[in-house]
Protein backbone atom coordinates (compact mmCIF):
# COMPACT_ATOMS: atom_id res chain seq x y z
CA UNK A 1 0.00 0.00 0.00
CA UNK A 2 3.30 2.31 0.82
CA UNK A 3 4.61 1.26 -2.49
CA UNK A 4 1.43 2.08 -4.51
CA UNK A 5 0.92 5.68 -2.39
CA UNK A 6 4.65 6.85 -3.52
CA UNK A 7 4.15 5.60 -7.33
CA UNK A 8 0.49 7.72 -7.05
CA UNK A 9 3.11 11.06 -5.62
CA UNK A 10 5.55 10.36 -7.94
CA UNK A 11 2.80 9.90 -11.08
CA UNK A 12 1.17 13.23 -9.80
CA UNK A 13 4.74 15.07 -9.54
CA UNK A 14 5.29 13.82 -13.16
CA UNK A 15 1.82 15.37 -14.88
CA UNK A 16 2.43 18.33 -12.96
CA UNK A 17 6.10 18.69 -14.81
CA UNK A 18 4.57 17.60 -18.08
CA UNK A 19 1.89 20.48 -17.79
CA UNK A 20 -1.04 17.67 -17.64
CA UNK A 21 -3.43 19.76 -15.82
CA UNK A 22 -6.42 17.43 -16.53
CA UNK A 23 -4.58 14.77 -14.75
CA UNK A 24 -3.83 16.35 -11.80
CA UNK A 25 -7.01 17.48 -11.45
CA UNK A 26 -8.17 13.69 -11.95
CA UNK A 27 -5.90 13.06 -9.15
CA UNK A 28 -7.32 15.81 -6.90
CA UNK A 29 -11.03 15.31 -7.38
CA UNK A 30 -10.06 11.53 -6.33
CA UNK A 31 -8.33 12.64 -3.41
CA UNK A 32 -11.11 14.55 -2.18
CA UNK A 33 -13.65 11.95 -2.44
CA UNK A 34 -11.23 9.88 -0.31
CA UNK A 35 -11.57 12.13 2.16
CA UNK A 36 -15.00 12.57 2.22
CA UNK A 37 -15.43 8.67 2.36
CA UNK A 38 -13.29 8.63 5.39
CA UNK A 39 -15.49 11.80 7.09
CA UNK A 40 -18.42 9.77 6.30
CA UNK A 41 -17.45 6.79 7.51
CA UNK A 42 -15.83 8.30 10.67
CA UNK A 43 -19.26 10.25 11.42
CA UNK A 44 -21.81 7.07 10.85
CA UNK A 45 -19.58 4.50 13.24
CA UNK A 46 -19.65 7.89 16.16
CA UNK A 47 -23.08 8.59 15.49
CA UNK A 48 -24.05 4.75 15.93
CA UNK A 49 -22.07 4.67 19.37
CA UNK A 50 -23.34 7.55 20.22
CA UNK A 51 -27.24 6.81 19.97
CA UNK A 52 -26.25 4.00 21.68
CA UNK A 53 -25.73 6.06 25.01
CA UNK A 54 -29.19 7.56 23.66
CA UNK A 55 -30.10 10.93 23.04
CA UNK A 56 -29.03 14.30 25.57
CA UNK A 57 -26.80 17.07 25.59
CA UNK A 58 -23.49 18.07 23.85
CA UNK A 59 -20.18 20.00 25.41
CA UNK A 60 -20.57 23.89 24.54
CA UNK A 61 -18.87 25.14 21.63
CA UNK A 62 -16.52 25.98 22.34
CA UNK A 63 -15.39 23.49 24.92
CA UNK A 64 -13.11 24.45 27.67
CA UNK A 65 -10.97 21.46 29.96
CA UNK A 66 -11.84 21.49 33.16
CA UNK A 67 -11.35 18.94 35.55
CA UNK A 68 -14.33 17.57 36.22
CA UNK A 69 -14.75 14.02 34.03
CA UNK A 70 -17.25 14.43 30.86
CA UNK A 71 -20.01 11.69 31.05
CA UNK A 72 -19.46 9.42 28.33
CA UNK A 73 -22.60 9.64 26.07
CA UNK A 74 -22.00 13.50 26.36
CA UNK A 75 -18.49 13.06 24.81
CA UNK A 76 -19.53 10.67 21.77
CA UNK A 77 -22.49 12.82 21.03
CA UNK A 78 -20.08 15.49 20.86
CA UNK A 79 -17.93 13.62 19.11
CA UNK A 80 -20.13 12.92 16.68
CA UNK A 81 -21.22 15.75 15.55
CA UNK A 82 -17.51 17.62 15.36
CA UNK A 83 -16.70 14.92 12.78
CA UNK A 84 -20.14 15.35 10.71
CA UNK A 85 -19.54 19.02 10.72
CA UNK A 86 -16.16 18.16 8.67
CA UNK A 87 -18.45 16.19 6.08
CA UNK A 88 -21.09 19.16 5.59
CA UNK A 89 -17.44 21.31 5.14
CA UNK A 90 -15.58 19.14 3.10
CA UNK A 91 -19.50 18.76 0.78
CA UNK A 92 -20.03 22.79 0.94
CA UNK A 93 -16.27 23.10 -0.60
CA UNK A 94 -16.42 20.38 -2.81
CA UNK A 95 -20.35 20.06 -3.90
CA UNK A 96 -20.26 16.31 -3.29
CA UNK A 97 -23.50 16.07 -0.96
CA UNK A 98 -25.50 13.04 -2.52
CA UNK A 99 -28.78 14.36 -0.69
CA UNK A 100 -28.33 18.47 -1.25
CA UNK A 101 -29.95 19.99 1.43
CA UNK A 102 -26.86 20.75 3.49
CA UNK A 103 -27.21 21.80 6.96
CA UNK A 104 -24.59 25.12 7.82
CA UNK A 105 -21.71 24.41 10.22
CA UNK A 106 -21.33 24.55 13.44
CA UNK A 107 -20.09 27.73 15.18
CA UNK A 108 -18.92 28.49 18.52
CA UNK A 109 -22.50 28.78 20.73
CA UNK A 110 -24.23 26.41 18.25
CA UNK A 111 -26.99 24.24 19.70
CA UNK A 112 -27.95 20.98 20.56
CA UNK A 113 -30.39 21.25 17.13
CA UNK A 114 -27.42 22.18 15.16
CA UNK A 115 -25.48 19.32 16.52
CA UNK A 116 -28.77 17.23 15.70
CA UNK A 117 -28.81 18.26 12.28
CA UNK A 118 -25.50 17.62 10.80
CA UNK A 119 -25.51 13.87 12.86
CA UNK A 120 -28.84 13.70 10.74
CA UNK A 121 -27.15 14.72 7.43
CA UNK A 122 -24.07 12.22 7.86
CA UNK A 123 -27.05 9.83 8.19
CA UNK A 124 -28.85 10.54 5.39
CA UNK A 125 -25.79 10.51 3.16
CA UNK A 126 -24.66 7.25 4.52
CA UNK A 127 -27.64 5.84 3.84
CA UNK A 128 -27.93 7.53 0.42
CA UNK A 129 -24.63 5.89 -0.37
CA UNK A 130 -25.56 2.60 0.61
CA UNK A 131 -28.61 2.85 -1.25
CA UNK A 132 -26.84 3.50 -4.50
CA UNK A 133 -23.72 1.77 -4.02
CA UNK A 134 -24.16 -1.21 -1.91
CA UNK A 135 -21.29 -3.61 -1.24
CA UNK A 136 -18.88 -0.52 -0.22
Amino acid sequence: MLYMHVMDRQGLAAAHNAGRQDVVDSHVASVARECRDDLLETAVVLDALALCHGHGSYLPRPYQETSTPVPTDVELRTDASDVADQLVHHDQQHATSTTGNIPGGLEDGCTDSDRDAVRAYARREWITRQERWPGI
